[in-house]
């Protein structure tokens, strides 16, 4: 699940300019290492393209269908091991890191319904998954975007 919410993160607006981790050759090999993957130029294309679709479904405005292109041909195999029965992915290397995030997604999605959720700061462009037992979490950093929605709303009362 946090790969899953690096993921989703990793396109944020620093100083209002759109960063993007996996935008850069370079940067998005080092990415996709880091989190279990290849780091080939087709494995950032799909990364790329699984990032943008969940961060829509995740905001509400995409559609589970659009994944299905992203799943044509993967299986998963069971397998049993000394630690008992676990599920082997079998798709083309490139595309592996990308259904590991797809199935994150549908696990998130599964385990702890309407939890993972956009920052409520407008200016933010990350996403945040509320662990909390209130189900009430609003930013995705209490310092940063939390504090500033409390600041802004203090300005506008005291002005």
């Amino acid at each position: 699940m946090d790969r899953l919410l690096e993921l989703l993160n990793s396109r944020p607006l620093v100083n209002g300019e759109e960063q993007d981790a996996l935008g850069n050759p370079a940067e998005g090999r080092r990415w996709a290492r880091e989190h279990g993957g290849e780091g080939s130029l087709a494995e950032l294309a799909l990364l790329r393209e699984t990032r943008d679709i969940l961060r829509d479904m995740v905001r509400g405005d995409g559609s589970p269908a659009a994944l299905s292109p992203l799943l044509e041909g993967v299986h998963q195999i069971p397998e049993i091991t000394a630690d008992g029965l676990q599920w082997m992915i079998k798709t083309p290397p490139h595309a592996r890191l990308a259904v590991e995030m797809v199935l994150a997604w549908a696990a998130t999605e599964q385990q702890l319904p309407g939890r993972l959720r956009p920052c409520a700061n407008d200016e933010c462009r990350l996403f945040l998954l509320d662990r909390s037992r209130a189900n009430r979490a609003r930013w995705c950093s209490m310092a940063v975007c939390g504090n500033r929605e409390k600041a802004r709303r203090h300005y506008e009362r005291t002005r």
